[in-house]
């Protein structure tokens, strides 16, 4: 099953993507700048393979629901979300608010 809506984190809206697999879920929150994503991604391939494109992402691992990776610290983030503010350590709702243009 896939689901997709709207979160409101703090004040900016966020669209939510959950889909349900085999003995996990996957999750990602995301807006035009960047996302936060459970623990399938892969920041290394985002950072090495990918570096040129940029992109803004944070990785937390062990949540289960769009709920606890709001909470979660994150676990990695992407050097070009480094470069925005984002930091591993900090919470997945931090992160997205560092997203804001």
């Amino acid at each position: 099953m896939l689901d997709m809506s709207p979160v409101n984190v703090d004040g900016m809206w966020f669209q939510a993507v959950t889909m349900k697999l085999p003995k996990t879920n996957f999750m990602a929150v995301t807006n035009d700048i960047g996302y936060i994503m459970c623990g399938a991604l892969d920041v290394g391939l985002l950072n090495e393979k990918l570096a040129d494109r940029g992109i803004v992402a944070g990785r937390a691992v062990g949540v289960r629901t769009v709920d606890q990776l709001l909470e979660a610290p994150l676990e990695s983030v992407t050097l070009a979300a480094e470069s925005r503010g984002i930091y591993a350590g900090m919470t997945g709702r931090e992160a997205l608010l560092r997203m804001q243009e």
